[in-house]
């Protein structure tokens, strides 16, 4: 699976302003530096704006000329949570992705295998869900992002779709990704729900500003600290599924939405692996 990818702006307007900056050197050196220094601003400004592609190219919605969106779901499995969100969204027979850490793959298996039954994709969050592991060492994110595709590959399904912690991203994530053929996938519509720490109004949020090919980021843990009541969360989720159909669109699988496949089976023979093994 390949796909032929443009150069990211960081590229094109590091190289050009290197050579405004060679130009202004014989007007005035300052001229030269400030050049240099707008350059270095917007790239430590970047990461904490990963829409704009800055770094690589990042899919944060889908053709906006269909009426469909797409729900995500970050940070689980929870087994506090997921099963009741499994419910509720085989009740209303909406598709979902869910970002998974491979911690969490690992230490409930078993809800993953319940998500993939359902009909549900599953996406690459690193393992360890460091919210900092974007400020570390390109060896570091590629064994986080290594790490959880083994955890997910032993439950029978390879990622193909990776969303960082945070949202953040730097530049050594472009090659990463594109050394595993793997896509960056964002989001354009969330409730700032602080990883449901914050969940009152939460559908009101979400869908005021809703429209056709956003893709919505949505958590599905319970969250370290704070009041959280799981019957008040999934009210709020099946306000938000039933206020999108009200609002005529469709919810449809990620893959669809963007038109790029989200997953690929996998299976032990792959790897050689015997079963019981």
């Amino acid at each position: 699976m390949k796909h032929g990818r443009p150069l990211p702006p960081a590229f094109i307007l590091g190289i050009s302003c290197f050579i405004a900056a060679a130009g202004f050197f014989f007007i005035h050196p300052y001229l030269s530096a400030a050049v240099l220094f707008a350059f270095v601003a917007a790239c430590m400004a970047a990461p904490f704006f990963p829409g704009t592609g800055f770094f690589l190219p990042v899919i944060r919605q889908g053709r906006r000329d269909l009426k469909s969106v797409a729900i995500t779901f970050d940070d689980g499995p929870d087994p506090h949570t997921t099963p009741y969100l499994l419910t509720l969204l085989a009740r209303y027979k909406v598709p979902a992705a869910f970002f998974v850490p491979g911690c969490n793959a690992r230490a409930h298996p078993e809800l993953i295998e319940k998500i993939l039954q359902a009909g549900h994709s599953i996406g690459n969050h690193t393992y360890s869900h460091d919210v900092l592991v974007m400020l570390k060492s390109g060896r570091k994110l590629a064994r986080e992002i290594d790490a959880a595709q083994e955890v997910l590959k032993t439950t029978g399904v390879i990622p193909l779709a990776f969303r960082p912690p945070a949202g953040a991203i730097n530049p050594k994530l472009g090659p990463i990704l594109k050394k595993r053929e793997m896509i960056c996938v964002h989001f354009s519509r969330r409730g700032l729900d602080m990883g449901n720490r914050r969940i009152r109004g939460l559908s009101g949020k979400i869908l005021k500003k809703i429209s056709p090919g956003d893709i919505v980021l949505l958590h599905d843990t319970r969250p370290v600290s704070g009041d959280f009541q799981v019957e008040a969360w999934l009210e709020e989720i099946e306000k938000i599924l039933a206020g999108i159909t009200k609002k005529g669109l469709e919810i449809v699988p990620l893959d669809q939405l963007i038109d790029r496949p989200v997953m690929l089976p996998h299976t032990r023979e792959q790897t050689g692996e015997l079963p019981g093994n």
